[in-house]
C-alpha cells in the first residue's frame, strides 16, 4: 500500500524510546514502522504484539529500568 509519510520532531519518554527501539530491533523494523503498527491495532482496539513479544518487551523494561505502565499515560511531567 503506497502512503505519504512525514517528518516529525516527537519528544517521548527516555527509557519508553530505548525499549521501543530495542523491541524495533527485535523485529527488524524502523522505529517508525514499529509505532505505525501499535498505533494501528490501538486504532481497532487490539494489541500489537503476541505473548512472546510482550515477555521480551517486560524483560526489555527491566534492562531499561523502565517502572511506567498504563496508570502513568497522561501524567508525566518534566521537571
Amino acid at each position: 500500500m503506497t502512503v505519504e509519510r512525514v517528518q516529525t520532531g516527537l519528544r517521548i519518554e527516555k527509557r519508553i524510546l530505548k525499549v521501543l527501539k530495542a523491541v524495533a530491533e527485535y523485529h527488524d523494523l524502523s522505529l517508525g514502522d514499529l509505532l505505525e503498527g501499535i498505533v494501528l491495532h490501538a486504532f481497532e482496539g487490539k494489541c500489537a504484539f503476541g505473548p512472546q513479544s510482550l515477555q521480551r518487551i517486560q524483560t526489555l523494561k527491566r534492562v531499561y529500568d523502565l517502572d511506567l505502565d498504563a496508570t502513568a499515560s497522561h501524567q508525566l511531567v518534566e521537571p
